[in-house]
């Protein structure tokens, strides 16, 4: 698989997530909520931190998340490059192109959507407000909308720990970036021995 079929995709997943995520911002005020299904909602919500809303704590937590991701998006962007120039599988180098892409997707609204959006708590947000982004440069949150709650209700009585608690399944709320990692990585998980089937013959040859 060349270059130019893996940028590709990463250009259609890119143009996805961020035009999703530009509709959202700019007509969505935070919390806002529009059922599709019922195991099917957009919900707008802002991720600051790391995976499931985590949170690195400290003035310069956001910044450092920020940072690591841009070191993390140029180690992939090699590993794609290499992968490439390996002749690697067209599995690998798909997955690979669907990471690459997530992780730019995410790394744009940490880096820029402090700037180019004012706050959405309470109001829908404008692009480019005369008055200022609600952030500065590095310091942007990830906007997230997808939300899948596929059952909602109470345990049985009869789980340890748990029961009798009122429980969602599946709670997480992402977006198309976020999708594109997942898959990319699924695909790793069960194609591993298509995606790398050079390593596995090399592998057996020295045994």
């Amino acid at each position: 698989m060349s270059l130019k079929k893996a940028s590709v995709i990463i250009v259609l997943v890119l143009l996805i997530d961020q035009i999703s995520k530009f509709y959202i911002k700019t007509n969505f005020s935070l919390g806002e909520e529009v059922p599709v299904f019922d195991w099917f909602r957009i919900l707008f919500v802002e991720n600051e931190g790391m995976a499931w809303g985590t949170k690195i704590p400290g003035e310069y937590g956001k910044l450092f998340l920020t940072l690591f991701r841009l070191v993390a998006i140029v180690g992939i962007g090699y590993w794609l490059w290499d992968s490439v120039r390996k002749n690697g599988s067209r599995i690998l180098i798909t997955a690979i192109a669907l990471i690459f892409a997530g992780a730019f997707g995410n790394i744009i609204d940490s880096v820029f959507y402090g700037i180019i959006f004012n706050g959405s708590y309470g109001q829908v947000a404008e692009f480019m407000p005369a008055q200022g982004g609600y952030g500065t440069l590095f310091h942007g949150k990830v906007v997230d909308m997808l939300y899948f709650p596929l059952w909602q209700g109470n345990l049985p009585e009869w789980i340890p720990f748990w029961g009798g608690n009122y429980f969602t399944f599946f709670e997480p709320v992402f977006n198309i970036a976020d999708t594109a990692i997942s898959a990319g990585v699924i695909l790793l998980l069960l194609f591993n021995k298509r995606a790398f089937p050079k390593e596995e013959e090399s592998s057996k040859e020295s045994k």
